[in-house]
């Protein structure tokens, strides 16, 4: 096989992996901060059209609509003294030296609110979305968040208390606590974590009450590393939400079932591991299963996405030797959820092996053993995950990448693998993606970078085409197509799959569901005619609308073939020297799961050749090929 058949598969394949289609969306309603927001807090309610971000010295209320977003500003005052403290302390604080809003969370009834406050954090209940008042009762506000926006804290809300995980910095070891709420405050002992950078957290249900448990993903140093070892470890932390603490004398006021698991991200048997897990989001049920996606990074940033099983994490935590102890184990198990009172769980010697061995041996792989497939030439920030229900009567998973270059990738995942739907640019100025909230029961995907927020929707089926085999073939879960109708359309979420009539395909690209809709013949266009210079440049655009189609050009009936070279939006016919233009007519054509079609064509004339069209038809196909010229220069 010649090199040049080599690299056209290898080409082949890497575009079927890419996003199939390229979106510029401009007419989301979004929300541009005065000026940068570098550290936000986001807080969505579910069901709500409402988002809050927390700023600098500010709330920022944002009420989306159809027509626009309205902004109802929280000021969050502190003491310049405070300000101007901090700034004397270090030089390189002084940026640091402000009330960050870093937590915004709903415990209970309540709206709590923490800023760093220059330093010296403090927390705060939102009274009638308007109002701050100081919290009543005893809240240490250092174990919620840290003193400055630079190091990461996690929060997270669960049955009326508010949980908290400190990433380590200026000498802080670094804690995993239940800071605020009806039950007791509880926390890590220092030597369970080693210098932990957390990444995120969340509930983990059971059908029974008492097995509710809390997961924690972070990472943290390596102590036994070697010099070709990565410096650190990724893990998942697990407490469960019954915990009241200990013995008088042994863990008195720490976790009795706080154990820990290291994560593998990366394809077995091979020396590549990501062990810098940057973020996670759970999909679950009652039932223990479901899938946790997380975000990972290597010592070169490169980005990767993992998906582990919860059945099989919990299977880990619930039948593991623990590291470091030989003995049998006792039953109850040690870190088993029970409630206090049962003695048998909070004896001395369960409580004592706890504590000294809190890491289990077993190690969390991912699916498949490999990151999902993804080859985007950029980094990913953010990621969350939505389940739908299809029209086959199962469910799938979708998640939502947020990137450095601003741009949000919608992907299909499937025992297939991953199928990247879209890609979305949202943002002029390309920042980062900083943050991302949604909202399964509206419907609704939040995206914010430190200057702008805006919404996009779930279901965007208007976006993929007008015919049956476009619907088909974009393999969105949320959309379908509607016979009837004759549209692509979002799927009711009282859909009866039994008696309903909706078309849809997700496991593999194909439209054969389509029937007769695919089988017609590649209609013509009536070409554009071009008139040029005989010696000029000729550069003949042809939209691209699939980048997982495969473009061409031929001349007069495919007496000639000639390459497609997409270019940003559009795949150029340009001359060389083996394949000189002449006169003739040239057509674009497409090829996507065996159907072919005709984008466009043209018919190419040199000047002082016959005319058959006016003047005015001429002259805009000109400025059209000047503007193709000026666009790719």
């Amino acid at each position: 096989m010649n090199l040049l058949v080599l690299v056209t598969l290898f080409s082949v394949v890497l575009a079927e992996k890419s996003p199939r289609l390229k979106f510029s969306v401009m007419e989301s309603p979004r929300f541009r901060f005065m000026e940068p927001e570098n550290y936000t807090a986001v807080y969505h309610q579910k069901e709500t059209d409402v988002l809050y971000v927390g700023g600098k010295g500010v709330i920022h209320k944002l009420s989306f609509s159809d027509k626009g977003v309205h902004d109802t500003q929280i000021p969050v005052v502190m003491d310049d003294n405070a300000k101007e403290m901090c700034a004397s302390k270090s030089t390189a604080l002084k940026p640091e030296c402000d009330n960050f809003i870093t937590l915004i969370e709903k415990v209970g009834d309540s709206v709590v609110v923490c800023g760093t406050r220059a330093g010296s954090p403090n927390c705060w209940l939102l009274v009638n979305d308007s109002v701050l008042t100081d919290i009543p009762g005893e809240i240490v506000a250092p174990n919620i968040l840290a003193p400055f926006p630079s190091q990461r804290s996690i929060s997270l809300s669960a049955d009326g208390n508010l949980y908290s995980a400190l990433s380590a910095a200026a000498g802080q070891p670094g804690s995993i606590r239940r800071t605020y709420g009806s039950k007791k405050q509880l926390k890590t002992e220092n030597k369970w974590l080693q210098n932990p950078q957390f990444a995120g957290a969340a509930v983990i249900p059971h059908k029974e009450k008492l097995k509710d448990e809390i997961y924690f993903f972070f990472s943290e140093v390596n102590s036994t590393a070697k010099l070709d070892e990565e410096p650190y470890r990724a893990r998942i932390g697990r407490v469960c939400m019954v915990d009241e603490g200990g013995l008088p004398n042994m863990l008195p006021n720490s976790w009795t079932t706080f154990l820990k698991a290291r994560v593998m991200c990366g394809k077995a048997g091979t020396p590549v591991q990501y062990n810098n897990f940057k973020q996670a989001f759970v999909l679950t049920s009652d039932l223990r299963t479901g899938l946790i996606y997380g975000l990972f990074s290597n010592s070169w940033n490169t980005t990767v996405v993992c998906a582990y099983s919860i059945e099989d994490i919990d299977k880990a935590f619930s039948t593991s030797k623990l590291k470091g102890y030989n003995a049998p184990l006792a039953a109850p198990r040690p870190g088993t959820c029970a409630f206090k009172n049962n003695t048998q769980a909070h004896n001395q010697k369960i409580l004592t092996v706890i504590k000294d061995h809190p890491e289990i041996e077993d190690m969390i792989t991912p699916v498949d053993e490999t990151p999902l497939e993804l080859p985007v030439h950029d980094h990913f920030t953010q990621i969350v995950a939505d389940t739908v229900f299809a029209v086959n009567d199962e469910h799938y998973s979708v998640i939502y990448l947020g990137t450095e270059k601003g741009k949000v990738l919608k992907v299909l995942h499937t025992i297939e693998g991953a199928f990247i739907i879209a890609q979305y640019s949202l943002f002029q100025d390309d920042s980062p993606v900083i943050n991302m909230a949604i909202d399964s029961k509206k419907g609704h995907l939040y995206i914010g970078t430190e200057l702008e927020v805006q919404r996009l929707p779930l279901a965007d089926c208007g976006r993929y085409g007008v015919s049956c085999r476009e619907c088909i073939l974009s393999r969105d879960p949320y959309c379908a197509w509607d016979p009837s109708k004759r549209k692509c359309t979002a799927i009711p979420a009282n859909y009866n799959v039994t008696t309903g009539n909706l078309l849809q395909t997700l496991d593999h690209s194909s439209a054969s569901v389509c029937g007769d809709a695919t089988a017609h013949k590649a209609r013509s266009t009536i070409p554009k005619q071009v008139v040029v210079d005989k010696d000029g440049p000729v550069l003949l655009p042809c939209p691209v609308r699939s980048y997982h189609a495969t473009y061409r050009w031929k001349k007069d009936n495919c007496v000639k073939q000639y390459p497609c070279t997409i270019s940003g939006s559009s795949c150029v016919l340009a001359p060389t020297p083996d394949l000189p233009l002449k006169e003739g007519v040239f057509r674009c054509l497409v090829e996507e799961n065996g159907l072919q079609q005709e984008v466009v064509s043209y018919k190419l004339v040199f000047n002082g050749g016959p005319l058959s069209t006016s003047l005015a038809s001429t002259l805009g196909s000109a400025l059209l090929l000047a503007a193709a010229a000026h666009w790719l220069l």
